[in-house]
């Protein structure tokens, strides 16, 4: 079964003005009718690294769940940030920005890889304790631009860490958008053929017109969980100065259904939500 994950808070936090809450809310609450698997809705960070998402708990207070089928995501970079999320029942999932890249992992959660490590147990026992799951993202995990080692066998030994901490659930992204269909499909292969207790995610940048040959490219590498936001904004602010932006969801689905794949969605909330995103984002 494919899971779609829709991330709001990726395409949002990147931009500079500051998105009212009730907007932000009532974005998400149209979102929620949709039928997605997961909302990655916010994250509860520092709010000088990251201030458009300094109001997640406020805009959680505001949605309407009672009905919604679709489970939440939050990102933390931190114990702190963990603990944080952890108050709120509603939250499902925690995710977490595990880097191949010292250089980013330093720019994106102040912090060196070993630490990050230490603080993905962390989490974990955390998760554990309170019925939750994490998720962890491995950033810049088809290459990067700061010259740090990277290779395919170095993507499995960080997951192999992450399979002896039990992490569940693993999503591979591409940052900076640089992947290729072939590095994609073989990296996906790799991964869930050594892995097969652990469901890859592709959380991959990309521009539009690479997003269906991307898309095809990590199903035939054995991926079923894939994120993207309507109309592909977004991107990582702490990447590189030009944002690359998320997959766009309605291509991702495009091309989904071109492959056979049947999605559950109710496409008149779907319109709906993408006409609230041309609002939200001033497109």
């Amino acid at each position: 079964m494919i899971k779609l994950i829709e991330c709001p808070r990726d395409a949002m936090q990147g931009i500079s003005g500051f998105i009212d809450t009730a907007i932000k809310a009532a974005y998400i609450n149209q979102l929620l009718e949709v039928g997605f698997h997961t909302i990655d809705f916010g994250s509860f960070v520092s709010p000088k690294a990251i201030p458009q998402m300094r109001d997640t708990a406020e805009v959680l207070e505001m949605l309407d769940l009672h009905h919604a089928k679709s489970k939440l995501l939050a990102i933390v970079a931190n114990v702190r940030g963990a603990e944080d999320a952890l108050h709120f029942e509603e939250i499902d999932f925690l995710g977490f920005p595990l880097s191949i890249s010292e250089t980013f992992q330093k720019r994106n959660t102040n912090a060196s890889i070993a630490e990050a490590l230490k603080t993905v147990e962390s989490i974990q026992n955390l998760c554990e304790s309170k019925g939750k799951k994490q998720v962890v993202y491995l950033s810049m995990g088809f290459g990067n631009p700061y010259g740090d080692p990277y290779s395919p066998e170095l993507v499995a030994e960080f997951v192999e860490k992450l399979a002896q901490l039990q992490i569940e659930t693993v999503s591979l992204s591409d940052t900076i958008g640089v992947a290729t269909p072939e590095l994609i499909k073989s990296l996906f292969a790799i991964q869930t053929q050594a892995f097969p207790s652990i469901e890859f995610g592709a959380h991959l940048h990309s521009r539009p017109n690479s997003i269906p040959e991307k898309v095809e490219a990590a199903l035939r590498g054995g991926c079923l969980r894939f994120d993207g936001a309507l109309k592909g904004f977004g991107g990582c602010p702490m990447a590189k100065d030009e944002l690359v932006g998320n997959m766009a969801t309605e291509v991702m689905i495009e091309s989904l259904e071109n492959q056979g794949y049947i999605l559950e969605l109710n496409r008149a909330e779907l319109a709906e939500s993408l006409k609230l995103a041309n609002f939200v984002f001033n497109l």
